[in-house]
């Protein structure tokens, strides 16, 4: 099973769901989103991994969210994921990847990851 996190440390949400992880006996892959952002692309595989839209990955209460001025059209998918390439805070956390299965889950709850490791 090769899992990614993309994980914020600060974030209790995704240290949980790293902790879950880990406890279920796996060793992801750490992304730490905000020291390495997901390019477009990336974003783009994320959210049809998912099978949402990207404005679904929103953190729309977050500060830079709300205070910005440059934010696309939420329709355009990949004007979006290039605008989160840039604001990487915006981005839901954590989104787990279980690239074997080509499913992804958002860690929100964290015991949503658990639907990737089977238990």
């Amino acid at each position: 099973m090769s899992i990614t996190i993309y994980h914020n440390p600060r974030c209790s949400k995704s240290r949980k769901t790293l902790e879950l992880l880990i406890d279920a006996g796996i060793t992801p892959t750490i992304v730490e989103y905000l020291n390495t952002p997901p390019d477009a692309a990336t974003t783009l595989q994320l959210a049809s991994l998912l099978g949402v839209a990207v404005a679904d990955l929103l953190r729309r209460g977050e500060a830079e969210f709300k205070e910005a001025t440059d934010l696309p059209d939420l329709a355009d998918d990949g004007a979006l994921a290039a605008w989160l390439e840039a604001h990487p805070k915006v981005i839901e956390r954590p989104i787990v990847v279980d690239a074997g299965g080509n499913r992804a889950v958002i860690g929100r709850p964290p015991e949503k990851v658990l639907e990737l490791t089977g238990r």
